[in-house]
């Protein structure tokens, strides 16, 4: 075997960082033996992996295909590295969650997850639905937990729990008082959205797609905790998940909305890259979600496990 595994280190976080100085830095390597060690595969290989310009490098081609299959084999060996160290296999996992299932469902769950396996280094990511895809793709991520369509093709999806969006508004709103409305009731509002590019935005607007004139959006915001203060101050209304809002209901701070002519249901997915190597702690993890959905029929119906 020309290779070793720590050329193949190097190359993998050159990769992700396109940066020698940035790699090097990540594992604790000078700039010169970082250098050195690509170098020396793109040499045994016979091969050219990056384009170059200046300081930066990006994978070519030949070095996108193998990026990939480098990452499955370093995991496989970090995982037998684990099990002749006389450990379970549980060495890491970094998870991405979009926004609603990120601050209401990933923590408490990667919280319950560390309580059993103490020894597991976990990192949580929250980021919207493109940004979390793009970084499951560029195995930046082990696991992405996402609300919105994915399509890339590299990607595994896996569907977890449904999910229902709902037009809400303040208690002194008129809407409040009627309790639902039809597509021309909402025509007129100001509304106050999630942007481009999140889960919660795309489900919106494919519900909203037939909508005869343009919406009055206000405001578009990356949050959805800024959204509902928004919307309690009175400056419009909005349309996020149920599971984001069901405290609110129930203080009666923010009010429901029902609207029957719209499909505002959506699906919770499992995501991770296609040649990505299932660690045990992914497998679990990924199980242990299953298992507190077992059952549900709708993501605001999850009873969330207490963290001591």
């Amino acid at each position: 075997m020309h290779f070793t595994l720590r050329q193949l280190q190097v190359f993998a976080s050159i990769a992700r960082q396109q940066s020698v100085s940035r790699a090097a830095e990540s594992l604790s390597l000078s700039q010169s033996a970082t250098s050195t060690s690509l170098a020396e595969l793109e040499r045994q290989s016979g091969c050219q992996l990056f384009d170059r310009a200046g300081k930066r490098l990006w994978l070519n081609a030949l070095g996108r295909q193998l990026l990939p299959q480098v990452v499955a084999l370093l995991d496989q060996a970090k995982a037998i590295e684990d099990l002749l160290a006389g450990k379970t296999g549980f060495g890491s996992l970094n998870v991405g969650a979009t926004l609603t299932v990120g601050n209401y469902l990933a923590t408490q769950l990667i919280g319950g997850f560390m309580q059993r396996h103490p020894e597991c280094r976990v990192s949580l990511h929250v980021h919207n639905t493109a940004h979390i895809v793009r970084q499951v793709a560029l195995h930046e991520l082990d696991l992405g937990l996402i609300e919105g369509n994915c399509q890339h093709p590299d990607i595994e999806v896996l569907p977890w729990v449904e999910d229902e969006l709902v037009v809400f508004c303040a208690p002194q709103h008129p809407l409040a008082r009627r309790g639902t409305a039809r597509i021309d009731d909402l025509i007129d509002e100001a509304w106050i959205l999630r942007e481009q590019g999140s889960g919660t935005r795309l489900t919106f607007d494919q519900a909203m797609r037939h909508r005869p004139t343009k919406l009055n959006i206000r405001l578009e915001l990356e949050h959805t905790e800024a959204i509902k203060r928004a919307v309690e101050s009175g400056l419009g209304i909005s349309c996020i998940s149920r599971l984001a809002l069901r405290d609110a209901f129930r203080r009666g701070s923010l009010v429901p909305v029902e609207t029957p002519e719209l499909d505002l249901t959506r699906q919770f997915f499992f995501i991770w890259h296609s040649q990505k190597y299932q660690t045990a702690a992914m497998r679990e993890f990924i199980e242990q979600c299953q298992t507190l959905t077992a059952g549900i029929r709708r993501s605001d119906e999850i009873v969330l496990p207490v963290i001591a």
